[in-house]
């Protein structure tokens, strides 16, 4: 794992800002859950931070190193969806595992990775 940090981060879709200067700095390891209603930019944040969506203003770092402009491939970090995105031919375990299968990990380290994460969950 690595820090993430934001630092100022806005987002606009036009003329319209719906992330207001969100700075947050998350320690290796440290376990994070955003929370708030509905449409309050919660996905909007995390999709920036995967890469998904441009950052308007700020800075977002992840092990130190600004990945504004990196593209989500190169970022190194994954998105789980809350309940949608999953196979349901699949169990628990093997949609956890999934991402890792596709980006070629050897099957003992996705095995070890969802492991960790379901230890965390």
């Amino acid at each position: 794992m690595a820090t993430v940090e934001l630092e100022n981060v806005v987002k606009r879709f036009g003329g319209t800002q719906v992330i207001h200067g969100v700075s947050v700095d998350i320690a290796d390891g440290e376990f994070v859950v955003i929370v708030g209603p509905s449409g309050c930019g919660k996905s909007t944040l995390l999709r920036m931070v995967a890469g998904l969506e441009t950052v308007s203003e700020g800075e977002i770092r992840i092990g130190g190193k600004r990945v504004n402009e990196k593209e989500p491939m190169d970022r190194d970090i994954a998105m789980v969806f809350q309940n949608y995105a999953l196979y349901p031919h699949m169990s628990v375990r093997q949609n956890m595992g999934y991402g890792l299968k596709i980006a070629g990990l050897p099957k003992p380290e996705i095995e070890n990775k969802v492991h960790e994460a379901a230890t965390l969950l």
